[in-house]
């Protein structure tokens, strides 16, 4: 592997400018096909398998004109003076449905006075507002009009408010994506101390990233992905387009400090850390890939989606990185000393050919913690194992759910407008249950709803249930059941498995459904909650057989394996003592403390596996090259990290940074992942990678290194440490240093 890529960078480098054309081809012809393209059909959120999932689409064939599945919105009027029944404010929500069934997509409106849509104490009204498409499908345009026309009759004295799923919008923009590449663009620039080596991360993230989505954009319709199919490919492109250029580029410029003319440099800069780059993706590919196994449509497009905007990083990191340091030139420095004064023949830092001539730079930051950790590693190691553990400990109190408008900020029309239904009509009013009930005996629909009706009214956690409606066949009916209890509640929980009681069928001679988006909540979160186990064992098994062909050892994947679990279960817990416990809710704009965002777990788990994968690669194979080349296992791991810990700690602060931005949206979905990303990626850095590796290998000793000789026969030599690339730094004193340290190594 080290001997192809050394290669391919060495022509990549040499026909630099065929290369960057062909590069920049890709791009334009992937854009010009995304301009001609049609525009991408809306996001399917169906969740097939699930219960709820059924009891829809049994309800859209049933009841056509109902638009089960479709968009819905509640407009609440609320007298402060009076009673809403009075004339002038009949008069004022007579206009306002008037409006609201003037939009195209809209489908129905109620009248609060006509479907007694009234609180008891007559101060509040509601209309629903049905609408002929799902969430997902209502335009911008609609949206507006929905909210203008509240205002208009806010200005009538009565207090209006609006809320439902029609408000909901697709987490986007890009002030997250840009405050990240601003973040970006400091870090490299701080860490190459140049605008030009800076800048060629940045460069090759954005192509990268511009091609992705642009060819899901022109194969959207023909493949039918929704418009959020592009979301996760955009946010991990960057993260690791940048990641890999600036693996390369920093490899090239240590290549070029160790005398080494440019086109060596690059070619070895990409048999080594090229090397690197390559199994990092393929980990990172493997997690994306692996979001199929959830089985819900929308991830496994996104996975997919992302997977191959992170193959095109690969594939840009190996071949227009070298061809882009070609055209640079001397433009891009060797990597000098950091600290320390040159004598004063020490020559210019652009004369590489007498590096010899300058004095060796103080022992940096990562070398001076690597010393430190490997003089005490059993103490390290079980002080930042403990700190993980005391840190995971909320995680085991872990609740899965889905936002509604509760979970608003109160400064919204959405989260108004709960409280105040909430408060009429109680808590369950905003998360009513659909049960559909279908005879299997010789009764009729309507006699089977009425036995269900009277045992579900018996039911505790039941408020009320309204009276049966029958399809036009009349073999089918829907009953609305009004929890006591709020949507995220434990008690509606078990009011829904209540529901779904094999004897309440038995019972009623029917087939019953329970559906409605408070049911639905309850099993995607209980589908995401049964595939993270799953889902988490096969991308850390696959990445650790991966692993053992690049490090050609057994220890040191399954430490990398472990440590990674480690940090997502802290992370994990860190996210429950915010969100859903509530420990600095204000510090992180949480209005509403409750269960966490059912997708929250699932999304760490995929992006930071990858991320992780990453900054362990870069930063063991370092180790692993200064051991084979004959260092001792101490050694080593000085060298590795005064070689990689910059670059490394570099890549985590850009990644932070990028998902720190994202926990200033208003979205609690947005804000959590975020938040959750960006915990992850810090624990895994700094506290696992940084601290509990290098412990581990100093205790390990030569053992990390150790593979069975009947293992060692299966396992590909990949070399991904560049020892068959040669070069004139393998001299026959150097090849009698590595014999001797082998030797040793037995002998141990």
């Amino acid at each position: 592997m080290a001997t192809f890529l050394s290669a391919l960078g060495r022509l990549s480098f040499r026909r630099r400018w065929y290369v960057t054309v062909l590069w920049t081809g890709l791009l334009v012809l992937a854009g010009v096909l995304a301009a001609q393209a049609p525009a991408a059909p809306h996001t399917d959120y169906s969740m097939p398998g699930t219960e709820a999932q059924r009891a829809y689409d049994l309800l859209d064939e049933r009841f056509p004109g109902q638009n089960a599945n479709g968009a819905a919105a509640r407009v609440v009027f609320r007298s402060d003076d009076g009673r809403v029944t009075e004339p002038r404010h009949k008069e004022v929500i007579a206009e306002t449905i008037r409006e609201l069934a003037k939009d195209p997509q809209v489908g129905q409106v109620t009248d609060p006075f006509a479907t007694h849509s009234v609180s008891k104490d007559g101060s509040t009204a509601y209309a629903q507002v049905t609408y002929e498409v799902s969430s997902s499908e209502v335009e911008e345009d609609a949206r507006t009009a929905l909210l203008d026309t509240v205002e208009d009759a806010r200005s009538s004295g009565l207090t209006v408010e609006v809320g439902g799923n029609a408000l909901s919008t697709t987490a986007g923009g890009h002030a997250s994506e840009a405050i990240g590449l601003g973040v970006a663009a400091v870090v490299l620039v701080i860490t190459f101390g140049a605008l030009l080596a800076a800048g060629l991360p940045l460069f090759t993230a954005l192509l990268g990233v511009g091609i992705g989505t642009s060819v899901i954009k022109a194969l959207s319709s023909a493949l039918d992905l929704g418009s959020t199919t592009s979301v996760l490919a955009t946010m991990l492109g960057l993260a690791v387009g940048i990641d890999y250029a600036l693996f390369v580029v920093s490899r090239y410029r240590a290549e070029l400090a160790e005398g080494r003319d440019r086109e060596e440099a690059a070619g070895r800069a990409l048999g080594t850390a090229g090397s690197a780059v390559v199994f990092a993706g393929l980990t990172v590919v493997i997690a994306l890939v692996g979001l199929s196994v959830v089985r819900i449509p929308v991830l496994t497009q996104m996975g997919l989606a992302a997977a191959g905007t992170v193959a095109l990083a690969v594939l840009i990191a190996i071949t227009l990185v070298p061809a882009l340091l070609g055209i640079a030139g001397r433009r891009i420095r060797p990597a000098g000393p950091r600290r320390g004064k040159r004598s004063a023949d020490t020559p210019d830092e652009t004369d590489i050919d007498a590096p010899e001539q300058r004095l060796a730079p103080r022992p940096g930051m990562g070398v001076r913690w690597a010393r430190f950790v490997t003089r005490r590693p059993l103490t390290v190691l079980l002080v930042g194992v403990a700190a993980l553990l005391t840190v995971a400990v909320p995680a085991a109190s872990l609740e899965l759910d889905l936002p509604d408008d509760g979970s608003q900020p109160t400064s919204t029309t959405q989260r108004r407008a709960y409280d105040l239904l909430s408060e009429q009509f109680g808590p369950g009013f905003n998360g009513p249950l659909l049960v559909v009930v279908r005879p299997e005996g010789e009764e009729s629909a309507k006699t089977a709803a009425e036995s269900a009706t009277a045992q579900i009214q018996r039911m505790d956690g039941v408020a009320r249930v309204n009276p049966p409606r029958l399809d036009d066949s009349g073999d089918t009916a829907v009953l609305t059941v009004v929890p006591t209890t709020a949507p995220s509640s434990q008690a509606t929980t078990d009011l829904v498995h209540a529901l779904r009681d094999p004897g309440l069928e038995t019972e009623s001679d029917a087939r019953i459904m329970v559906s409605g988006t408070t049911a639905m909540n309850i099993d995607v979160s209980r589908k995401l909650a049964d595939a993270l186990l799953p889902y988490l064992s096969l991308v850390a098994g696959l990445a650790l057989l991966l692993l053992i062909a690049v490090f050609r050892s057994l220890l040191v994947p399954l430490k990398a394996a472990l440590g990674f679990v480690l940090s997502i279960v802290a992370a994990l817990g860190a996210v429950v003592a915010v969100f859903q416990w509530g420990w600095c809710a204000s510090l992180f704009g949480v209005a509403e403390p409750g269960p966490v965002v059912s997708l929250t777990p699932i999304f760490v788990v995929g992006v930071v596996f990858g991320l992780a994968m990453d900054y362990e690669v870069f930063l063991v194979t370092r180790m692993r090259e200064a051991y084979v080349g004959g260092q001792s296992p101490l050694t080593a791991i000085t060298t590795g990290f005064d070689l990689g810990a910059r670059v490394v700690t570099a890549a985590a602060i850009i990644m932070i940074s990028v998902f720190a931005a994202f926990m200033g949206s208003d979205e609690l979905m947005v804000k959590t992942i975020g938040f959750g990303l960006a915990v992850a990626v810090f624990l895994d850095a700094f506290i696992v990678r940084m601290t509990l590796v290098p412990a581990v290998l100093a205790l390990l000793g030569h053992r990390a290194w150790w593979l069975p000789r009947w293992l060692d026969r299966w396992v590909p030599d990949i070399d991904v440490e560049g020892a068959k690339l040669g070069g004139p730094e393998r001299t026959e004193a150097d090849e009698a240093v590595g014999a001797s340290a082998g030797a040793a190594r037995l002998g141990s």
